[in-house]
């Protein structure tokens, strides 16, 4: 299959609800769109950096600027028959993970179009039911936090992820436990704390938890097995996880015993299927995260979704609850906390071209 052409278009989509975590607050989004055309079809995704460097150091623009100098540039004009050999003509460029997987899961999803089948099909899915959870950004008290939660609760999600940070943590989650006390129940530091909150952490083993996301730096891996040894709760390594080498390091020193993975952060469906094949060797379970994606992000994440590793329920909840009109169709809406995986060939679901336009800020095209 030869690459012809590869398009990036920015969106401005506003989220119904502030999103706060404990890097920043996000409403106003800048979704990046990727499209590779080549033998008459077309391949489409959606690039997950962000508009400021606080989950990771790609944003919008770095991502941009990296497809349009280097990853463009090294692609275009050449046949591939796998995206293993569209990545080596890509090894140059070190880290940019997220920029160079908008690429290779829009060739994915152009491969899975041209032989008619859907593309979980291409990634070994086995089931075509994801549950799902729903994740919780930092409200303005423990009592809105509940009420939240028990909304979604009735909605049938599966699981409840509340955000966190020094000085947001145990007496929210305390309450939320108290009025739910079966519910699944985890949070996310995004990296917030240090060794030295380790006590902080000990007090959340109280609440029965499934686990506690990412608690310590970004970057870090040695203390969070020293933490994990502390605690009863397991740690679910995050933005620590780059790779398959970096899960099977993580899971080999204890790091953690649960691994998120967002197909951005590694590289693309090649590195993540990798990635998930050391977690099952290990007996760890993995999952989906969300990035606040439009409903392009939303179908590929549904899709690697699919495959035996996941058993936990992903971020994949309802577009419906983040946008007043999501740019595909059909809508990928969650009932009784399932998400079911769009049927159609590829990701499966098609651009609302009109509505796209009206959202676009700003549009290149490079061609071979």
């Amino acid at each position: 299959m030869r690459i012809d052409q590869i398009e990036i278009r920015e969106l401005a989509m506003r989220l119904r609800f502030r999103f706060e975590t404990s890097f920043g607050v996000e409403q106003d989004r800048r979704i990046l769109l990727v499209r590779v055309r080549g033998d008459g079809g077309e391949g489409i995704s959606e690039c997950v950096a962000g508009e400021f460097p606080g989950y990771a150091y790609e944003t919008r623009d770095t991502a941009w600027g990296v497809i349009r100098d280097f990853v463009a540039p090294a692609v275009l004009g050449r046949e591939y028959h796998t995206p293993q050999q569209l990545l080596h003509d890509v090894r140059l460029v070190r880290g940019h993970n997220m920029a160079v997987a908008a690429v290779e899961m829009a060739f994915w999803d152009l491969q899975a179009k041209s032989l008619g089948v859907p593309l979980w099909h291409l990634l070994g899915g086995v089931r075509t039911e994801v549950p799902v959870g729903v994740s919780l950004g930092i409200q303005a008290s423990a009592e809105e936090t509940v009420a939240l939660a028990g909304e979604h609760l009735e909605q049938g999600y599966r699981r409840v992820k509340l955000k966190i940070k020094p000085g947001w943590d145990v007496d929210v989650v305390e309450a939320v436990r108290e009025a739910f006390p079966n519910a699944d129940l985890t949070v996310d530091a995004n990296s917030a704390y240090r060794l030295v909150d380790a006590a902080t952490m000990r007090r959340l083993d109280a609440f029965g938890l499934s686990y506690i996301e990412q608690p310590l730096a970004h970057d870090d891996l040695i203390d969070h097995a020293e933490l994990q040894r502390q605690l009863s709760t397991a740690i679910c390594l995050d933005e620590s996880i780059h790779s398959a080498e970096d899960a099977r390091k993580g899971l080999q020193i204890g790091a953690g015993r649960v691994i998120n993975v967002k197909v951005g952060r590694v590289r693309g469906y090649v590195a993540a299927r990798r990635l998930h094949d050391v977690a099952v060797a290990f007996g760890a379970p993995v999952w989906c995260g969300g990035m606040l994606e439009s409903g392009v992000g939303r179908a590929h994440n549904l899709h690697v979704s699919t495959m035996e590793g996941f058993v936990l329920p992903g971020d994949t909840s309802s577009a419906s609850r983040y946008w007043e009109e999501d740019i595909v169709e059909p809508l990928l809406d969650a009932v009784d906390g399932v998400q079911r995986v769009p049927p159609g060939a590829g990701i499966g679901v098609e651009l609302k071209h009109d509505l796209v336009e009206r959202l676009t800020q700003r549009v290149e095209t490079y061609s071979a």
